[in-house]
């Protein structure tokens, strides 16, 4: 019996993937662990391999979003049948565009002088015993966000399913929407207006762009940790004369050249030690306070942020930070990080420094308690032992949940950061 092969969760937070590309066409021959596809998730494009022998019969998904146990294709010996192994499989999983290996002659025959009558009528989807219409989750979110009534789009999808190009053409057609209301017979005050957002302004010039995996799942995580954990902000401002003075003596001997971003992140990690409830995760019914010191380091990429990890960071010297964070954002800008990589953060350092921003806060990345914002180095005019003096000055802003830290605890944490920073050999110690 040929194998249905369905779309596997490829990270925690992964709730549909994206074809990117597929590197065997239906009618070759693979074996397992042969590369069949690249598949874009919310954090990475990962190579996807084969789980059987045998033939490639069918490419449910040529290219596109499928959610997760969708059907991607279908493996089996040559000739075998593929709509029965969809049938067999559950009959309701695939998406999108589809591509399947030819069937026999006189099946082929079959098909072409079967009654048109057997069809489904044009506009009656099929609908299963317990009256549901047959669609992909896809599909169905995509009718509902459009206003468009399920019921009244063909299916063409595997058994008559309505599958997202079904919705497409509905909306370009304007098949299914709801259809105006009739005007009243008496008139009534006119209602305030209601402005569109989403509607463009006539004669204006415009682009839509699709919504990548990754920014889906950056709204929805970011969303729910600022609208569900109460933040409240703390800055202070470091001097880094003796921080600028000790990174060039490092310079000069270290492996590999030491970066103000390793500083931080080290000084942080000292800091965490010091103060174990700031690197703790709030859990509902209870709060974890973590052994274990892991920073995740924002890292920037075309289609938003990847944040991988740091482990065990105390326990690292600058030179091993500076090549850990280098190789992981190399990996990240080509969004090739594993999931692991980006797994088990217990506290966040975001550095928007190096773009000339001199303050900002940040939003907590769950399930952390606190995200640390770095600003750049300024130079501006200090005194110092009573006297004016030029003082090369960088403000940091820690985000802190309010169910886990409070005030006072995370003014203590900052000013021990504060004391690391303005005099480096503390995070030695």
């Amino acid at each position: 019996m040929a194998e249905v092969i369905k779309m596997p969760r490829m990270s925690d937070t992964m709730e549909e993937g994206n074809i990117v590309a597929w590197h065997k066409k239906v009618g070759d021959e693979v074996e397992v662990g042969d590369l069949l596809a690249e598949i874009e998730t919310d954090k990475a494009t990962m190579d996807f391999e084969s789980p059987a022998d045998g033939v490639l019969l069918h490419i449910a998904v040529a290219e596109g979003s499928i959610g997760i146990g969708g059907v991607l294709a279908v493996i089996g010996e040559a000739g075998e049948s593929v709509d029965d192994a969809l049938a067999q499989a559950g009959g309701d999983d695939s998406v999108a565009t589809e591509e399947k290996a030819p069937e026999p002659a006189a099946k082929e025959e079959a098909v072409a002088v079967a009654p048109v009558t057997s069809a489904a009528p044009a506009n009656n989807p099929v609908v299963t015993d317990n009256g549901r219409v047959k669609a992909s989750p896809l599909a169905k979110k995509m009718a509902e966000e459009s206003g468009i009534n399920i019921h009244a789009v063909k299916g063409t999808g595997d058994n008559g399913r309505i599958v997202k190009k079904d919705i497409e053409l509905a909306i370009k057609q304007g098949t299914g929407t709801a259809p105006a209301a009739p005007s009243p017979a008496v008139q009534k005050p006119a209602a305030p207006v209601q402005l569109n957002v989403s509607a463009p302004t006539p004669g204006a010039s415009f682009e839509d762009v699709p919504v990548s995996q990754m920014r889906k799942v950056i709204a929805r995580r970011l969303g729910e940790s600022k609208f569900s954990a109460p933040h409240f902000y703390l800055t202070v401002e470091v001097n880094m004369d003796k921080a600028i003075a000790a990174r060039k003596q490092m310079n000069e001997i270290a492996p590999t050249k030491i970066s103000f971003n390793d500083i931080v992140v080290k000084s942080a990690a000292a800091a965490l030690k010091q103060h174990p409830a700031i690197n703790s995760s709030w859990l509902g019914d209870k709060i974890r306070i973590n052994k274990d010191i892991n920073i995740g380091v924002a890292v920037a990429v075309p289609d938003g942020l990847l944040v991988p990890v740091i482990r065990n960071t105390d326990a690292k010297s600058l030179s091993d930070i500076n090549m850990e964070v280098r190789a992981l954002a190399g990996k990240a800008k080509e969004k090739k990080l594993q999931p692991h990589e980006m797994q088990g953060n217990t506290f966040t350092i975001s550095n928007l420094g190096m773009f000339g921003i001199e303050e900002f806060t940040a939003i907590i990345n769950p399930p952390d308690a606190c995200i640390l914002a770095v600003g750049g180095i300024i130079q501006k005019p200090i005194v110092k032992d009573g006297e004016l003096a030029i003082g090369n000055m960088m403000k940091v802003t820690l985000s802190c949940d309010h169910r886990v830290v409070d005030g006072a605890t995370g003014a203590q944490f900052l000013q021990t950061l504060k004391g690391i920073m303005e005099d480096p050999i503390r995070m030695l110690i």
